[in-house]
């Protein structure tokens, strides 16, 4: 091989190089921005990363349902930080949302909600999210469905999944012997917190669709309490599921298969949107 032809190889190459980091790189790199229309977990009172942490888990690599995308934590003062685990995989994406002040009020903590969904719209290009919630975290989701409405700054909500979630407040009196803190004061029934997501109920968009999930052995979210949402969304727009089983307590339910399953399900399933 003469010289004249290594220097024109040589010179190919680099064409060749210059090619894929021009191109490969920066689609690279969009694709880990794009997460698709996410699924977000909000977890409820006192809970942590490991409240929807071991369900993420399953969902992504037990039954290879989707990909756990993004990671929020809310600081005390609403301060986010966030975690991007996409890396270009592809939708359905998962979000985990962790507030470190986990007792706070209803108020506070679908504030701090906003300020996620708000990030994600603008950092992230995101229209359009469905929301899965256990106990006070489907309250919280509920509230904010009902209060931030503007698609300018927030993603339109398309479908809301609650666990365990006492709609009409926690009956067991000694609970709040033990609980005195904002989150436990917002969780009475007839509190003020409880009263005005029934005044707002007619905020509420047509175009949204709720699966509702209890237990008869959640012993802190009653049967009861947890098929009042009947009374907040209307009955075209409502699913509910109760379980029968009396071993399947509160803390169980995102850790219970069949719950998994109706997640699932209800998140794939196609349904009429305004």
């Amino acid at each position: 091989m003469d010289k004249k032809h290594i220097i024109n190889v040589v010179s190919l190459f680099a064409v060749l190089i210059s090619i894929i980091l021009v191109i490969y790189i920066p689609k690279e790199t969009k694709s880990e921005q794009n997460i698709g229309n996410p699924t977000v977990f909000i977890h409820g009172y006192k809970g942590t990363f490991n409240s929807f942490g071991n369900l993420l888990n399953r969902f992504e690599n037990r039954y290879d349902w989707g990909n756990k995308a993004l990671v929020y934590r809310v600081s005390p003062q609403g301060k986010i930080n966030v975690k991007n685990l996409s890396k270009g995989k592809s939708e359905p994406a998962f979000v985990q949302v962790i507030f470190e002040n986990n007792r706070a009020s209803f108020l506070n903590t679908s504030s701090w909600l906003s300020s996620v969904l708000s990030h994600m719209k603008e950092t992230y290009h995101i229209d359009t999210v469905n929301l899965v919630g256990h106990s006070m975290g489907g309250l919280v989701a509920l509230k904010f469905i009902e209060e931030y409405q503007d698609q300018k700054i927030y993603p339109r909500v398309a479908k809301l999944v609650t666990i365990g979630s006492p709609f009409d407040g926690i009956y067991n009196k000694q609970y709040f012997q033990i609980h005195r803190d904002a989150a436990a004061a917002d969780l009475k029934p007839d509190s003020v917190a409880m009263q005005t997501i029934r005044k707002k109920k007619h905020t509420i968009p047509g175009g949204l669709n709720v699966l509702n999930i209890g237990s008869t052995g959640d012993l802190v979210a009653m049967p009861e309490s947890v098929q009042s949402l009947r009374s907040i969304v209307r009955k075209d727009q409502l699913q509910e599921k109760m379980i029968e089983d009396d071993m399947l307590g509160h803390s169980e339910m995102h850790e219970d298969i069949r719950v998994d399953n109706l997640i699932h399900s209800f998140l794939q399933s196609k349904v009429a949107t305004q």
